[in-house]
């Protein structure tokens, strides 16, 4: 398969818009392990299809699924989203890492004028504890969960309501993720997608390279007179 050639011009791009997971950070890691640990107190495994089944909902959505599959879980959907949100709050505020570039690339966006803004399908607590701690909470004009809309990825619902926060025509906006669901919600969008490497979608790289316009491996490739 031929490889897209990357693209580093910002021309024509008024906005971009990140994904929080995987893509602004390096944290897919931290829901394996929650998982194992929160269905291992039922005496569950988590099964081997499970990631790939929760891939792009919302936090309210994988709750609801969660609930569907496992009938066994004596929680409420508001229950389950509390109870997660307190076994990730302390690894996002003290453990989860920026993705290599981005800290650059963001300051780069600003310089150049361009607006933007963050789609996430976690929920709003982990989205702010984790952006905060990393001194780039204020970098974003806009910071949307998957939550706040009907449908999660890979629908264009939270593309478009970041968008429209922005008041940046779609046609003129640049999104970047991690998995295939987010990309194919940036393209539904009528957005430029660009996919990100990542370790836990490293068995997903070739999807990912046909859905997005673009694929990159890190932020670095994307700056003027950098290299990794």
């Amino acid at each position: 398969m031929k490889m897209k050639e990357k693209k580093k011009s910002l021309d024509g791009i008024e906005a971009v818009i990140f994904d929080l997971d995987g893509t602004l950070v390096d944290s897919m890691w931290t829901w394996y392990k929650i998982d194992v640990d929160f269905l291992g107190q039922f005496g569950a495994t988590v099964p081997d299809d499970l990631q790939d089944a929760l891939e792009g909902m919302s936090f309210t959505e994988t709750a609801v699924y969660f609930k569907q599959r496992f009938s066994f879980l004596p929680y409420s959907v508001e229950q389950l989203k509390e109870i997660w949100n307190q076994m990730a709050y302390d690894v996002y505020a003290n453990e989860v890492p920026l993705k290599p570039g981005i800290l650059e690339y963001l300051k780069y966006l600003k310089e150049q004028g361009i607006k933007t803004g963050v789609a996430t399908s976690n929920s709003r607590e982990l989205v702010t504890v984790t952006l905060k701690n990393l001194g780039v909470y204020d970098y974003f004009d806009s910071i949307r969960t998957a939550c706040e809309v009907e449908k999660g990825k890979p629908a264009p619902d939270i593309y478009l309501l970041v968008a429209e926060d922005l008041q940046v025509n779609p046609e003129k906006c640049m999104i970047f993720e991690d998995v295939p669901a987010g990309i194919l919600a940036g393209k539904n969008a009528g957005m430029t997608a660009y996919a990100i490497a990542d370790e836990s979608s490293k068995h997903l790289e070739e999807e990912k390279r046909k859905l997005a316009d673009y694929y990159i491996e890190d932020y670095y490739e994307l700056l003027p007179g950098l290299k990794n």
